[in-house]
């Protein structure tokens, strides 16, 4: 089953130019490495050359995972999203049972970053919050047991 990826056009691009960074400056510098790590002689028992194969490895693996998430991707209009209830694009004020009040963008799961407040769909807060409006109260199942939070506001 192809999993398709959703993205703002910003997300998109943000990942259009990863891409283009790692193919070109990032190869670049792995073959360097590699190149360098072999001219210490005996690979067998060279750690440098080990160490540049794996980040070569781990690059590629990279590339071809923005590459199928590009290739899946679902752009949406974040100018067309309704406030009326929570979707993915919505940003949306929460309080917990403390009276914390908490904003997140929901995104898709490429686009997550909980330091910048972007939260998955597939996340338990996020996908809790899809679908209900302002006012009601949603329940989140974590591991340290059920949260509870209000929604305050949904805006773009």
């Amino acid at each position: 089953m192809i999993q398709e990826t959703l993205l703002t056009a910003e997300g998109l691009k943000q990942l259009q130019d990863e891409l283009e960074q790692l193919k070109t400056v990032g190869r670049k510098e792995a073959a360097e490495k590699i190149k360098v790590a072999r001219s210490y002689g005996d690979l067998s028992e060279n750690s440098e050359y080990d160490e540049a194969m794996s980040d070569q490895a781990k690059l590629e693996a990279r590339i071809s995972e923005i590459e199928n998430m590009i290739k899946n991707a679902k752009v949406y209009d974040e100018a067309s999203l309704g406030t009326e209830v929570v979707h993915i694009g919505s940003k949306v004020t929460i309080t917990n049972s403390k009276k914390q009040k908490l904003e997140y963008k929901i995104v898709g799961f490429a686009q997550a970053n909980p330091r910048e407040g972007k939260i998955s769909d597939e996340c338990p807060v996020g996908r809790a919050l899809l679908g209900h409006k302002v006012g009601d109260k949603v329940v989140v199942e974590a591991p340290a047991g059920a949260m509870t939070y209000k929604i305050t506001a949904i805006s773009k």
